[in-house]
């Protein structure tokens, strides 16, 4: 087996043209491992090959999570419109801007050609396909409704990143604007402070404490600027790759996110929202509960609510419902549990959840609206106070010499 798999053939993606058995021009592509192969494979069909060439993808950004829900919709869209499967593939892979998404697309493409279902072509890339999307499709596949739930997958991808680009939103803007104060904060340490410094030095008189403070601490951002800067970027650097890469920093700064006062609530909203909408999803879909579990604890993003639904899956495998043991996890607010109580006894899950993910999502929304508004106030306090200090400190000297004369 070894020996097979070091000796296997990396195939290429071949465009084609030749002439079919009524002399008709015939154009197409074709995965193998070489121009002999698709010079043989062709010639079966009865076509006389007068070209064959590897295609080449230019490099292009990486796949984002963006890139796959539009490719999500396009296709769910052009299935409901009728479109044949393969020739779908051909529409999304070729008129898309980014060369990565067309790659991926065009692999898609030719496995799919070969006979592979797509829910398993769909699970040769499960760096953009995830087990929740490929479970979906596959659900979608036997239950011979892809088409349906292509659309609801892609309203569920849309939904989700619309959420994280909010969350984003609402914490990245106090922290570019803390950043930016850093940074002028630093120039005029280290070259507007000593300018003023020599001037002040031909004063010969007692400068006031504010002053002084100010100018010992730029003496210092003059002589240690390196290690300053090291410092803070290498500690930056350090810890966003421990977060990436170590399990239990990422669940420590989870729940650490969670208890952030202002923050804390938008996170957990957030959480929830991302929580129910991937379970409404699933469940809707056909997929059984315990199984739907097992994507939706690591859809909600957050390892204090993955430990709570991995608790849960056990609890409703005993046979518990799943209304005690929501509650049991102790992580849900009292309205979630009780709506998906009534669900389970209405014998509508799923309709329930969706309002619950609805309903949270609004708040997300509202709770970032009003961040916004109360932070700009804030931040513009802050930079008055740190900048507007320097600069008064930097003027009493000239004040008080004004003064005198």
């Amino acid at each position: 087996m070894a020996r097979n798999a070091g000796n296997q053939i990396k195939e290429s993606v071949f465009a084609w043209e030749g002439k079919d058995k009524t002399g008709k021009t015939v154009r197409g592509e074709l995965r193998a491992g070489g121009e002999a192969v698709v010079n043989v494979t062709l010639r079966r069909q009865g076509i006389v090959v007068t070209k064959v060439k590897k295609k080449v993808y230019r490099s292009g950004k990486k796949v984002s999570d963006k890139d796959i829900t539009l490719f999500t919709r396009q296709l769910a869209t052009m299935m409901k419109a009728g479109v044949p499967l393969l020739q779908s593939f051909d529409i999304v892979g070729k008129g898309h801007a980014n060369p990565s998404v067309s790659k991926l697309v065009m692999d898609l493409r030719a496995d799919i050609e070969t006979g592979t279902s797509l829910n398993q072509a769909f699970r040769k890339f499960p760096l953009y396909f995830d087990p929740l999307f490929c479970n979906l499709v596959g659900a979608g596949e036997q239950a011979g409704i892809l088409e349906d739930l292509l659309t609801r997958l892609a309203i569920y991808k849309e939904k989700t990143l619309a959420m994280k680009a909010k969350i984003k939103s609402a914490l990245m803007y106090p922290v570019s604007i803390l950043a930016v104060a850093f940074i002028v904060t630093a120039v005029i340490m280290i070259w507007v402070v000593p300018a003023f410094k020599e001037v002040f030095s031909s004063f010969g008189a007692d400068l006031p404490a504010p002053t002084v403070f100010v100018m010992t601490v730029s003496e210092y951002f003059v002589k240690y600027w390196y290690v300053i800067f090291g410092t803070l970027f290498g500690g930056l650097y350090f810890f966003f790759q421990s977060w990436r890469r170590s399990v239990k920093m990422q669940q420590a700064m989870d729940r650490f996110l969670l208890k952030i006062p202002v923050f804390g609530d938008v996170v957990r909203k957030a959480t929830i929202a991302r929580w129910t909408r991937t379970l409404a999803t699933m469940f809707a879909a056909g997929v059984p509960l315990v199984e739907a579990l097992d994507s939706v604890g690591g859809a909600s993003g957050n390892h204090v609510y993955l430990e709570a639904t991995r608790r849960i899956q056990n609890e409703v495998s005993t046979g518990t419902s799943l209304t005690v043991a929501m509650q049991n996890a102790d992580v849900f607010p009292n309205m979630v549990t009780q709506m998906v109580a009534i669900g389970e006894e209405s014998g509508a899950l799923d309709a329930m959840l969706g309002k619950v993910a609805d309903f949270y999502e609004e708040e997300v929304d509202e709770a970032v609206a009003s961040l916004s508004s109360l932070m700009e106030p804030m931040i513009m306090v802050i930079l008055g106070v740190l900048i507007g200090g320097l600069v008064v400190a930097m003027y009493l000297p000239i004040f008080k010499l004004g003064s005198v004369v």
